[in-house]
């Protein structure tokens, strides 16, 4: 809800009628607090389970169990949103004055922000109001679009970027580039913060990416690197699996926390050369992530460990290991690359 989301919001009252437009206010702002008033006793916290620790720990408990609050919506798809609003940042505040964790903008938060602990104010800087708040701003939305046939919560997040009147007219996700992106892009991205329930597939770039990696055995690290000629062709963690992507086609983001929300998240036992392999101080926190590497099997990876060392194999089982993404094509792409 950015500075993206306050142009894309001129749809409210443009090319409608002011009774119209009035009357789809009052219909989402009576949606958001009759659906607040359904969980307020604790419901919601449907079967969507989230990956392990792609939330911070303070805030998982309400993004699973506000990303329940309807059928259009689920725990990972509200945390995807989340995080391409704000990395997760609850002081974020862009140019636009979009405000907090879900970047909503003063006037829109005057009409759907909720009082999602019960402590008796509505705070777009407090979490417990924002994350609650966005989850019923996107059921209102999807309970104007019910109607329409094709996938809920792709229609959800089309009403959201183009209006809901469009959605009506098209009987779905409207033919705007704009529109269509921004859905492919969000539910692409919630499939990084979703457990998964089946075998991740392999990526088809992971050959190359690993044998660019292993031409740089033997490189001294060097904090920053991109391995740019000026920097004598050295790399620090990230930017050689950035380079070792990059050399296939795929452009994932600088720093590794970002990096792990490239793809879906094999388990330990499911690793496949390719995969990146990711190390925390905090298992609870994918944006507290330090380290990166590139799997290449038997329990070791290739990465450029710290100063003073090279681009060397180290093994993977250690007390600091998080977890994996299997980098995909899609999912580098829906990354924002800025906040």
């Amino acid at each position: 809800m950015g500075e993206g989301w306050a142009m894309r919001k001129m749809w409210v009252g443009a090319g409608v009628g002011a009774a119209l437009g009035m009357g789809f206010v009052m219909l989402l702002v009576v949606g958001v607090y009759v659906t607040a008033g359904n969980l307020a006793g604790g419901t919601g916290g449907g079967s969507k389970k989230l990956a392990k620790g792609s939330v911070p720990a303070a805030y998982q408990p309400l993004v699973q169990k506000w990303g329940n609050a309807c059928p259009a919506i689920n725990p990972a798809l509200l945390a995807s949103q989340l995080y391409q609003e704000s990395r997760f940042n609850p002081r974020a505040q862009s140019h636009a004055a979009a405000q907090g964790i879900a970047q909503f903008i003063p006037g829109t938060w005057a009409t759907h922000g909720v009082d999602g602990d019960g402590d008796g104010d509505r705070d777009v800087w407090d979490p417990n109001d924002a994350i609650p708040s966005a989850a019923l701003y996107d059921c209102s939305l999807a309970s104007y679009v019910k109607d329409v046939p094709g996938d809920p919560a792709e229609n959800m997040l089309a009403a959201y970027n183009a209006g809901p009147y469009a959605v009506i007219k098209y009987q779905g996700v409207p033919p705007y580039e704009e529109t269509q992106n921004y859905v492919k892009t969000i539910m692409t991205l919630a499939e990084s913060f979703a457990a998964p329930t089946t075998r991740v597939d392999p990526s088809e770039q992971a050959a190359g990416a690993i044998a660019y990696a292993q031409k740089k055995l033997g490189t001294p690290y060097l904090w920053g690197g991109n391995g740019t000629a000026d920097q004598g062709g050295r790399f620090d963690c990230s930017g050689l699996t950035k380079a070792a992507y990059e050399s296939v086609g795929i452009k994932l983001p600088r720093v590794a926390n970002d990096q792990y929300n490239a793809g879906p998240h094999p388990g330990r036992d499911e690793l496949l050369p390719g995969d990146l392999v990711f190390f925390s101080d905090d298992l609870t926190n994918s944006r507290a992530i330090r380290h990166v590497g590139m799997y290449v099997g038997g329990g070791y990876m290739i990465n450029a460990p710290r100063p003073g060392a090279v681009i060397r194999f180290d093994p993977i089982d250690t007390p600091d290991y998080f977890g994996a993404t299997r980098v995909t094509e899609d999912g580098a792409k829906a990354l924002p690359t800025t906040v």
